[in-house]
């Protein structure tokens, strides 16, 4: 005579335990949110607020110093925000690229077999990394370019001025055939994208991958270069003095320069700590096949140890990034209209605090997770390619 089944009581399965624990801490979270947004409704109800967005709609009425888009006080809530964020954007994916370069070459300094090179990039890291980034930024705008000497006595790198006033440069201007040059742009990128899909046919068929995105780009910088040679589509526009101002060029302003410039040496300093730390992750077996095969020190950098390094400074990239986003709020410090400066001023001016503050958030949190998004799909694509 077989024995029945043991019957376990629902209060004592542990999937069901599992599950009506998660879902009381849900129901716990949900109701103490609840209560603390019904609160604040009904505050915002006894001072005569409704929550809204509609204010965005209303003219600004005050001025921002630096703008990427067209931008005056007769301007909405909505364009100010847009500036502020473009501002943040700019100074953020131009503080991203230069620190990662600085942080390549520091790194690699690190590890040198030179004793001085070696020296001076340790104390580059130790030193930036040991200094509140609050402090540095007023360091440099306070004590670098607001120092710099007048207009009158500008001091030149080449064609680039520096002065108290912020740093002057030639800039591009389009020329008569940039139309034209646009056309041409437009044809290397359908060039680019029909060779960029021949190659993957190939490598559909024979099973070896090729350099798709090199021989792509590739193509397109042909096109680009030969219009850019013929057509002369651009006018270099150098900065000149007049009086007391400088006109012509581009101007980057003392506190856009301190805010991007702080942001790149100290983050930089991060980055070259992670990416020594790669460098070192990789076999010694794999450099010393490398000198075997007869490859120089910069080949085996190039070719065999970066490449593997890739799968261990990625990760802890990402986080020094998302660091730099966030850490762009600070050109509070230094009078840069960034998102955090521009969403202050809207306050103030508005007295929207609520929404101001949440959209403000939502806009960090946003670049936050675009960024994490690219270098998670860029992470991916190393492991698989490594694999």
């Amino acid at each position: 005579m077989g024995h029945r089944d043991s019957y376990i009581p629902f209060w004592r399965d542990v999937r069901f335990l599992r599950f009506f624990s998660q879902l009381l801490f849900l129901l716990i979270v949900a109701g103490v949110l609840g209560y603390l947004f019904q609160n604040m409704l009904q505050a915002l109800r006894q001072q005569g607020l409704v929550l809204g967005f509609s204010f965005l709609r209303l003219t600004a009425g005050f001025d921002i110093g630096e703008t990427l888009i067209p931008y005056d006080r007769s301007s909405t809530y909505g364009r100010a925000f847009l500036v502020g964020l473009l501002n943040t954007a700019n100074v953020s994916l131009l503080g991203i690229l230069f620190a990662t370069l600085i942080g390549i070459v520091v790194g690699v300094a690190r590890l040198s077999r030179n004793f001085l090179i070696q020296l001076l990039a340790r104390a580059y890291i130790e030193a930036l990394r040991n200094i509140p980034l609050l402090v540095l930024l007023i360091f440099i705008y306070s004590g670098v370019f607001l120092k710099l000497p007048q207009i009158r006595q500008a001091l030149y790198l080449g064609p680039i001025m520096f002065s108290n006033r912020g740093v002057f440069m030639p800039w591009p201007l389009p020329a008569e055939t940039y139309p034209t040059y646009r056309l041409i742009l437009l044809a290397g990128l359908l060039a680019a994208a029909g060779v960029g899909f021949l190659l993957w046919r190939e490598g559909q068929k024979t099973g070896r991958p090729p350099l798709i995105g090199f021989w792509s780009l590739l193509v397109w910088l042909i096109f680009a270069t030969g219009g850019l040679l013929l057509l002369h589509p651009f006018r270099l526009d150098f900065p000149q003095i007049e009086g007391l101002r400088v006109v012509g060029g581009r101007r980057l302003t003392p506190e856009f320069m301190s805010l991007w410039s702080g942001l790149v040496i100290y983050t930089s300093a991060f980055i070259a700590d992670v990416v020594r730390a790669g460098i070192q992750a990789v076999p010694k077996g794999q450099v010393e096949a490398a000198r075997a095969l007869g490859l120089n020190g910069f080949q085996t950098l190039r070719l065999v140890v970066f490449p593997q390094a890739l799968r261990v400074i990625v990760p802890p990239l990402t986080s020094h990034y998302l660091n730099l986003t966030k850490n762009s709020s600070l050109a509070v410090a230094v009078g840069f209209p960034d998102l955090f400066s521009v969403s202050g001023t809207i306050l103030n001016q508005s007295g929207r605090a609520v929404e101001v503050i949440a959209l403000a958030m939502s806009i960090y949190l946003s670049l936050s997770l675009l960024t994490s998004l690219f270098m998670n799909w860029y992470n991916r694509r190393i492991r698989f390619v490594e694999r």
